[in-house]
């Protein structure tokens, strides 16, 4: 009987990463010429995994967004795995506007994601465990042949391959 072989799909993010992407962006907000005394301020809640825009308009948030956004894709953080609301209306004229980092697979997702191996018609198993999916097979092949599948799909959040064995 052939060894099986596996990998496990996830939605992982590396917090530290966003951590040094925040101090970033918050630093460039000090510096940059037109953000400088904008009154803009951005907040990270790590426990929560939020991310905070606060601004004086709409147009001075979506800026600070594109500043985040560019700190985050340099420190190889997807933009996917970052979800923004609508903008809320504060005191003033000010806006607000907050973003969630998605981390792991929900089961909706996992539910599609095994769905569409399986009408490939592979000698795959799938199997949900939590927030990941494992894929397993005797053969090696069958199991690229998933990976390069699943990276041609847009499940709306970033996915990794992880523990091939």
């Amino acid at each position: 009987m052939a060894k099986e072989s596996s990998f496990d799909v996830v939605s992982a993010v590396d917090m530290q990463e966003v951590d040094n992407a925040f101090g970033q962006a918050k630093r460039e907000l000090t510096t940059r010429y037109d953000l400088k005394d904008s009154g803009a301020e951005i907040s990270l809640d790590k426990a929560g995994r939020k991310f905070t825009v606060s601004a004086p308009s709409d147009f001075v948030a979506k800026q600070v967004i594109d500043v985040l956004g560019t700190k985050l894709i340099r420190r190889g953080i997807d933009l996917a795995s970052v979800k923004w609301g609508d903008p809320v209306p504060a005191a003033g004229q000010s806006v607000r506007q907050t973003a969630d980092i998605v981390e792991g697979i929900d089961k909706e997702t996992a539910g599609k994601i095994n769905k569409d191996i399986k009408a490939q018609k592979l000698k795959v198993k799938v199997t949900i465990e939590g927030d990941k999916l494992r894929v397993s097979s005797a053969s090696r092949d069958a199991l690229q042949e998933v990976i390069a599948f699943l990276k041609g799909q847009d499940y709306g959040q970033p996915l990794q391959y992880v523990n091939y064995r």
